[in-house]
């Protein structure tokens, strides 16, 4: 009677854990699809309610940003051309 309880026992909590492993890997592939419909419509709104003549950047490659942080040292630079009269 002692096996059996213990077997019962056994098996139960082995059930348990995997039911438990595989509720939360559903649950996180669920989480992640809704993320990702949720930033797909953020990106869809965000398209849709700029204005046309608006310039928008994405993406900046960070090398650039590196030679742009180099370039201007001791205050802002403003590029200028001299014009004679």
């Amino acid at each position: 009677m002692v096996k059996f309880l213990i077997i019962v026992l056994g098996v139960g909590w082995l059930l348990g854990q995997l039911i438990r492993y595989f509720l939360r890997s559903k649950l996180a592939q669920f989480a992640q699809q809704v993320n990702e419909v949720a930033k797909e419509q953020e990106r869809a709104q965000r398209h849709a309610s700029r204005p046309k003549d608006e310039v928008t950047v994405d993406y900046i490659p960070k090398k650039h940003k590196e030679k742009r942080k180099n370039d201007v040292q001791g205050g802002d630079y403003i590029d200028y051309e001299e014009v004679k009269d």
